[in-house]
């Protein structure tokens, strides 16, 4: 009797094998086999070289979309919540896809307007043809949506010296947050994108997929020279949760809307359409009858998704992410909580049965340098 591998059926990245070589600790995100973290000195080490230095990231399993015809900002304008008329032409924007009849999110994800006709998405893995399947049903005549996943592959450079390192491959870095340029590097193209998931100062480059191998041998070779190191999605966890990023699957879903996620930031509320809106518009009149928070660790608990939160002995909400913060070295988490707990209250956790007190706060946990 034969018996398949645990990864059997998982898709594989363009770089795949170099992180076989190196030794990576491989694991399902959405479907595709991604490093979680590489030997010399795991999570800890590659967190902490993102926020001192600089760390290299494959994040090739995300999305990858196109919306092209006449009208395409106006066509995902009135799709997606964010408001895409208040970026130009080489802008980004983070926005959300949400259910119409409930408001939950279907995912969230980067708008990129290359001209009026022309708007590239980066949606999660596993959401991503949830979210191009839904943006193809939904086309006029006229309008086409592609699924470019295995297109383009995405390398992110984070860290206060990523600057530097992305200009040692002769790449543009002059450019501001949440915006992109097209550039060639030995003749191949590359998209250097001025957006990350850390809080730090950093570039996202999307080169064609069968680029991608020598565009990440040239990062890690030149980022040595800077401190910087391969770094896994282990360690994206624990920088996106620093700065209280939400993770779809977790603290967004189709359960969980903007409103109740604080992402009403990302809702362009004066918009005439976007999928969701009169739900949305009918929890923000009435209030959310649970709101995320953050939770910092006044003792040695560190929380973890669907812990149970506790205020004055009754069950408030739950733990939607948490992790132990390698720069603040304390436990913390994002939480849904009921609208009656405050910031600043102390509540508990139930970290595998023994009570752990956490303060309610505003997230980030650690001030953001994305600029």
């Amino acid at each position: 009797m034969t018996t398949s591998p645990p990864d059997a059926g998982l898709l594989q990245g363009p770089l795949h094998d170099r992180h076989v070589a190196l030794g990576a600790k491989l694991a399902d995100f959405g479907g595709w086999l991604m490093p979680i973290e590489y030997p010399g000195g795991g999570v800890l080490k590659e967190h902490l070289a993102v926020r001192e230095a600089v760390g290299v990231f494959d994040v090739s399993h995300l999305g990858k979309g196109v919306v092209r015809g006449a009208g395409a900002v106006d066509f995902v304008n009135d799709r997606l919540t964010n408001d895409l008329r208040k970026v130009g032409v080489g802008q980004a924007q983070y926005t959300l896809c949400c259910d119409e009849d409930s408001g939950g999110v279907v995912d969230d994800l980067i708008a990129y307007v290359r001209s009026e006709d022309e708007v590239f998405l980066v949606p999660n893995a596993a959401n991503s043809s949830q979210v191009v399947g839904r943006l193809q049903a939904d086309a006029p005549e006229g309008i086409e949506v592609q699924d470019l996943h295995r297109t383009l592959a995405v390398l992110a450079v984070q860290g206060p010296r990523s600057r530097e390192l992305v200009a040692a491959l002769g790449l543009p870095t002059d450019h501001d947050y949440m915006s992109f340029a097209g550039a060639q590097w030995q003749g191949r193209s590359v998209v250097v994108c001025r957006t990350g998931y850390t809080g730090e100062l950093g570039f996202e480059l999307l080169p064609r997929w069968e680029d991608a191998g020598a565009v990440w041998d040239a990062l890690v070779e030149h980022g040595q020279a800077l401190g910087g190191r391969p770094c896994g999605l282990g360690a994206r966890d624990t920088l996106r949760t620093e700065m209280g990023y939400p993770l779809h699957g977790q603290d967004l879903s189709l359960e969980i809307t903007p409103v109740q996620a604080r992402a009403t930031w990302a809702v362009g509320w004066a918009k005439p359409r976007f999928w969701g809106r009169e739900a949305l518009l009918r929890e923000k009149e009435q209030g959310a009858r649970r709101l995320l928070w953050g939770l910092e660790s006044l003792d040695r608990g560190i929380p973890r998704s669907h812990m149970a939160v506790l205020h004055d002995g009754a069950p408030i909400g739950e733990v939607t992410s948490g992790t132990f913060s390698p720069t603040r070295r304390v436990g913390i988490g994002l939480a849904l909580l009921d609208r009656s707990v405050g910031e600043g209250d102390e509540v508990t956790v139930d970290v595998r049965g023994r009570s752990s007190r956490m303060r309610v706060v505003r997230p980030p946990f650690v001030p953001s340098r994305v600029r």
